[in-house]
């Protein structure tokens, strides 16, 4: 089953123009600085869930919310016009929670660890940013690896390989001539 729908796709057009219009167009003073983070269409295509972040307080971001709750109807008249489909779905904003989600869990995992590791970062690659460094130093430089000689035994091998070939072909002149 291919991975990349036609939804997917819808999903991401109205993310991008629903962005635009959030940007540019709607006069809602508590909207402020709303980032569009996803759009989820249900299989229909009658309604779609926009998935928004904003900086500041819980009050704050519920006042984004309804902001755009109350611009929803002038956002699908926009979008209707700039998208070539039958349909707009009905536009549902919801507080995106992904990123205190994931602080969460962060924290949670932290608490696990024993004290002395607690300080160290989670991921194993910010763990010891110099240990890349350091493995570059030590590879072999693959141009310096290669010796002249080796080289002109390639070469030679080449030219044995093409004048084997020469001898099992007959000549172009031997094939007109018959």
């Amino acid at each position: 089953m291919p991975r990349f729908r036609r939804t997917d796709r819808i999903n991401e057009q109205l993310k991008q123009e629903i962005s635009l219009i959030v940007r540019d167009e709607v006069r809602d003073p508590r909207v402020g600085l709303a980032t569009i983070t996803a759009v989820i269409t249900s299989p229909e295509l009658d309604h779609a869930r926009v998935y928004v972040t904003s900086l500041g307080d819980e009050k704050e971001r519920e006042g984004i919310i309804e902001g755009l709750r109350s611009a929803a109807a002038f956002i699908r008249k926009q979008l209707s016009g700039r998208l070539h489909m039958r349909r707009v779905p009905e536009l549902h904003f919801e507080a995106d929670r992904v990123l205190a989600e994931a602080s969460r869990i962060e924290e949670l995992l932290r608490q696990a660890l024993p004290p002395e590791l607690r300080n160290q970062p989670l991921d194993a690659d910010e763990a010891d940013p110099s240990a890349d460094a350091d493995d570059l130093d030590d590879a072999e430089d693959p141009d310096a690896a290669d010796d002249p000689d080796e080289t002109d035994d390639l070469e030679d091998a080449d030219d044995a390989a093409d004048s084997d070939d020469d001898t099992d072909r007959p000549s172009q002149s031997a094939s007109r001539s018959e």
